[in-house]
């Protein structure tokens, strides 16, 4: 069954509720609408239930999981493929175009969180110290408004021990002369 022929199954939030193709474990379209979101922790419950239910945890390896995660951006990516440059928002993107988008992001993030779970990686922790670990890489002063990696960003702006950069003016811009 295909992803038209599912979508048309399930019916789109707002019909009536629909039947429950995914045994119990996922979320109803009702409980979608409400404005609480749904967590790592949640989804990660979810998507273990869902395995067992199906006898499917002699299947997820770590590597298993990776392969299926990498395929499934491949299918995201082909979404973009041969669109150009595609600004925010989606402008002229039909409504099934970007159901079909909700659809692709959301098979990488399952199979994300699934993995993470398998290999006992708390993802939110590990998220939130990678944000931390990213902003003492890049900090604001040498990469706000720039695209450079770190290398680039680092090496030239590098401050000495005088507080000087290597191109002889402090981070605001003023020259490093002291008279």
């Amino acid at each position: 069954m295909g992803r038209t022929e599912i979508s048309k199954k399930i019916g789109s939030v707002g019909e009536e509720e629909p039947p429950d193709y995914l045994g119990g474990c996922c979320f109803s379209a009702s409980a979608m609408e409400d404005d609480k979101g749904v967590t790592l922790e949640e989804l990660k419950m979810k998507l273990a239930d869902f395995a067992k239910e199906r006898d499917w945890d002699q299947f997820h390896s770590p590597r298993n999981l990776l392969l299926a995660l990498v395929g499934e951006v491949g299918e995201l990516s082909e979404l973009f493929q041969w669109k150009g440059e595609v600004p925010r928002g989606l402008p002229g993107w039909s409504e099934d175009e970007k159901t079909h988008l909700g659809e692709e992001l959301s098979d990488v993030l399952l199979y994300l969180v699934r993995l993470s779970d398998i290999c006992n990686v708390d993802l939110g922790k590990a998220t939130l110290r990678k944000l931390e670990l990213n902003a003492i890489k890049y900090p604001v002063h040498l990469a706000k408004g720039s695209s450079r990696k770190l290398g680039e960003v680092n090496t030239s702006a590098t401050t000495s021990t005088n507080g000087l950069l290597k191109n002889g003016s402090t981070d605001d811009g003023k020259t490093g002369n002291s008279s």
